[in-house]
């Protein structure tokens, strides 16, 4: 497995850091040796996460990693999810760092770090390799929408949310690894640039297809993940929120493409604000009525489950709050990181593969 550090510089923990979180909590590509964030220097990645030792330590710069690991890492990642895609100012040194220490770089932003010119010709003169994963195929070699999902002998559950940045893809891998283990074959489809650098076998960049294909992109990976695993059940990373003014368009596209039997539904409690330039526009988060109205008009099916992030909550509050979910809505939920996803996929087979009990 190829080894990688993580670029996270003040960002680690936080909303803008998912993929930095995501690559620290599951990773099947890399081998995670450490994160980059000068504000958490001499800390574990996972018990800053999640309160449990990952074996992760954080590192205040590519020089203070390399005078402390073993071996050279083959990748320096840059671990972030950032509106609009593009670099923050102060990733620039350390990927220049980097690139000197002949360290290959890989990105999932929209900026496009192979073009631009000062890593480029750094890259040249070092040797070394920038890829960009947030790119569509060549045009030629896109896919149109075919209406395939309508063909697949396969219960497909894409995991929306009431917010952007909420805890989707992460659902979404453990409740996959929770049904595998239950003997439910399941496969995962990934839909942004965390999921494909964690590895996953089927996927897209969503957001990075042009309009006239994307629809078309994502339905041929879900076919993709049905055609080569022959699974039972297709679980589908969600993106945004069907009533994220901001992101529309992705939510539309994973519920078209996926033509789902059920949805499972994440929602961020104690946020306040859409995630999306909060300070500027102070979007009041989603709710999970209107969620699943909207989910009812355009997936034209009902919600299996609730499940939980905890972020800002104590635990009793999250415990009160699955109680409350539970008897309002008739339906289970959940905090995944902490109680794991076992009632949502007793609830998927109780209902799809009644015989599995």
């Amino acid at each position: 497995m190829e080894t990688a550090l993580v670029l996270c510089e003040g960002s680690f923990n936080r909303t803008g850091g998912k993929t930095a979180a995501g690559l620290v909590r599951h990773s099947l590509r890399f081998k995670i040796l450490g994160i980059l964030d000068s504000t958490m220097a001499g800390r574990d990645a996972g018990e800053v996460l999640d309160g449990k030792k990952a074996g992760i330590p954080i590192f205040s710069s590519v020089k203070d990693a390399l005078s402390k690991l073993p071996k050279k890492p083959d990748y320096l990642i840059v671990g972030v999810a950032t509106v609009g895609g593009m670099l923050p100012k102060a990733f620039r040194p350390a990927l220049r760092e980097a690139i000197k220490n002949k360290i290959h770089i890989v990105s999932g932003l929209h900026q496009w770090l192979a073009e631009d010119p000062e890593f480029s010709e750094l890259a040249k003169r070092y040797g070394i390799k920038i890829t960009d994963i947030r790119k569509e195929p060549p045009l030629e070699k896109m896919h149109y929408y075919r209406n395939l999902a309508s063909k697949m002998n396969a219960i497909r559950i894409p995991v929306l949310g009431t917010d952007a940045a909420n805890g989707k893809r992460t659902t979404a891998v453990i409740l996959t690894k929770e049904l595998n283990k239950r003997g439910i074959k399941t496969s995962f489809v990934a839909t942004g640039q965390t999921g494909l650098l964690q590895g996953s076998k089927f996927g897209i960049p969503l957001d990075a297809i042009r309009g006239d294909y994307v629809v078309g992109e994502l339905e041929n990976a879900i076919d993709m993940a049905y055609r080569s695993d022959r699974p039972k059940v297709i679980i589908v990373e969600g993106q945004g929120a069907l009533s994220h003014p901001a992101y529309v368009t992705g939510s539309r596209t994973i519920v078209t493409a996926s033509d789902p039997h059920t949805v499972v539904l994440q929602h961020s409690p104690a946020r306040k604000w859409r995630t999306y330039h909060e300070t500027e526009l102070h979007i009041p988060n989603g709710t999970i009525d209107r969620e699943m109205e909207l989910i009812k008009v355009f997936a034209g099916c009902d919600v299996i489950g609730i499940t939980i992030n905890h972020t800002g909550m104590t635990r009793q509050e999250v415990e009160k709050t699955i109680a409350e979910y539970e008897a309002k809505y008739g339906i289970p939920a959940c905090d995944p990181l902490v109680d794991g996803t076992g009632k949502i996929a007793d609830a998927i087979i109780e209902r799809f593969f009644p015989k599995k009990r």
